[in-house]
């Protein structure tokens, strides 16, 4: 059957109508109208996520592990339609959106396994010590509980896998947190066919109604609610550095700050050292061109500059790439304002003598082609703007003048998602100086690779110092992302029959 949207708000279990509407803008497909998100809504929401905590929060793990796989299991209920109206939104590929729902649904299932095996918990014991001198040691014992309602703001670019069941929502309800989203506009048919699939797994689990609220649209008044909500324990959010950084220093404002665990932007630099550049420069510089275009640049880990020698073998690297982004077709963004976002950034690159267009196209309404320019060391060091990030497929070529300069560009970059070195065997000396350097840059180190595409995985670690998150001892993918949503607590010479099961 196909899926056509209500248009409501889902607030603790019943489907809620507003008095104001907004009008979807999809790629492709008919239009459909949408209830616009109101602080009332959202308090109510709110209120609704705290009743539930008090009893989600304290449940067996083995309840909640059970709840997420149903969540898992009816969005796969709904496959075709998800797909159909994510494509219809987004303008997305029906490829990519059957692949980011396998990862959505993977990561529920992922942390289900995960908080049944306990290993999250970190429990620890110290036995009491009645005779120890000069004073005794009482028992003590300490495990990680879930902090309380969260909220979660939709993602752009990823309307399953970083929205309304994405790895935020995912993460705190396996922690036993109640998750309050508020849906992104770009794609709301595509959270309301998700939340759907949320309800009846609530239904069938027999969950507390008020343990998952979407609420739609809205301006800033409903973001601004949301965060400063005096319920609200703790914030996921992945967009803008604009946009994240004023709901960041909302939450510092709080007469009881909470933590803001922002997503907000990378150019995840790749290094490409000399022996690696040698050997094959032309293939480096196509890889980087398919990475930089895929899905439109519009990837969190896009790595948007290469930082590639001066001399023949660094022409021989740009002449490639700009041959393979030549090659490249002009795609859809995902929203109007996205792909206006893209046209001021290119403008902005255009307007600097610091540097040298490689390649310039122009691209017009929803599309966007890619651009390429090159720049060297001394100019990027001096000229900040550079450096910040351009969502779409617009590459900037760094030229240095051997792997010390390389190294002295590297300390001079902003905190990052990735970063990546290109190397071969002769190689590794300047890999090893160049390590610490980066350890102190990115969240994940790759090499002879390209960051797009994030594994969800135990090790995974999708954060990195300011600005690519705001909390750089956080990760936004795999296992550990769960410890966002969780504080330590120590209980002392608490009898057994009083302890949380999870301790006795």
């Amino acid at each position: 059957m196909p899926f056509t949207p209500h248009g409501k708000h889902l607030i603790a279990g019943e489907w809620v109508a507003g008095d104001a509407t907004f009008t979807s803008e999809p790629a492709s497909g008919p239009a459909y109208d949408y209830s616009v998100g109101t602080p009332a809504l959202v308090d109510a929401a709110v209120q609704a996520a705290e009743d539930a905590f008090w009893s989600f929060g304290y449940m067996s793990r083995e309840k909640r592990a059970v709840f997420l796989e149903t969540i898992a299991d009816e969005m796969e209920a709904r496959a075709e339609a998800i797909t159909a109206i994510g494509t219809s939104e987004t303008g997305l590929p029906e490829a990519r959106l059957q692949g980011e729902r396998g990862r959505t649904t993977g990561q529920l299932r992922l942390f289900a396994d995960h908080i049944r095996k306990a290993d999250y918990l970190d429990r620890r014991f110290d036995e009491a010590l009645p005779d120890r001198q000069p004073l005794p040691r009482p028992d003590l014992r300490m495990m990680q509980r879930p902090i309380g309602p969260v909220a979660v703001f939709g993602a752009s670019n990823f309307p399953l896998a970083f929205s309304t069941a994405g790895g935020d929502t995912a993460a705190a309800l396996a922690a036993g947190c109640p998750v309050v989203v508020k849906g992104h506009s770009a794609h709301p048919g595509t959270g309301e066919i998700v939340a759907e699939a949320i309800l009846a797994a609530i239904k069938a689990c027999g969950m507390p109604a008020g343990v998952f609220s979407l609420i739609q649209g809205g301006k800033r008044d409903v973001g601004t609610a949301l965060v400063q909500h005096p319920l609200i324990k703790a914030v996921g959010f992945t967009g803008s550095l604009g946009g994240g950084r004023a709901l960041f220093d909302l939450c510092a404002a709080r007469p009881e700050p909470i933590p803001f665990f922002g997503e907000l932007g990378s150019v995840n630099p790749m290094f490409v050292l000399p022996e690696a550049l040698k050997a094959r420069a032309a293939s480096m510089g196509e890889g980087w061109a398919g990475s930089l275009t895929m899905g439109a640049g519009q990837f969190c880990t896009n790595p948007g500059i290469a930082v590639v020698a001066k001399g023949a073998e660094g022409d021989e690297f740009v002449a490639a790439a700009k041959g393979a982004l030549e090659k490249a077709a002009p795609q859809v963004m995902l929203t109007d304002g996205i792909a206006a976002a893209y046209r001021d950034g290119k403008a902005r690159f255009d307007g600097r003598n610091a540097v040298t267009p490689v390649l310039t196209t122009v691209s017009e309404g929803r599309q966007a082609s890619p651009n390429l320019y090159e720049t060297d060391a001394e100019n990027y060091l001096q000229d900040h703007a550079l450096g910040e990030e351009v969502f779409g497929p617009l590459g900037l070529v760094v030229r240095v003048s051997g792997p010390e300069e390389m190294a002295t560009l590297a300390k001079g970059f902003e905190g990052q998602l990735t970063a990546t070195i290109h190397m071969d065997a002769g190689d590794a000396p300047a890999a090893r100086d160049l390590l610490p350097i980066l350890e102190r840059k990115a969240g994940r180190i790759l090499v002879n690779g390209f960051p797009t595409g994030v594994e969800v995985a135990d090790t995974m670690v999708h954060g990195g110092p300011y600005p690519a998150s705001t909390n750089f001892g956080a990760t936004s993918v795999g296992t550990l992302s769960i410890r966002r949503f969780l504080r330590p607590v120590c209980y002392q010479n608490i009898p057994g029959d009083v302890l949380p099961e999870d301790l006795v």
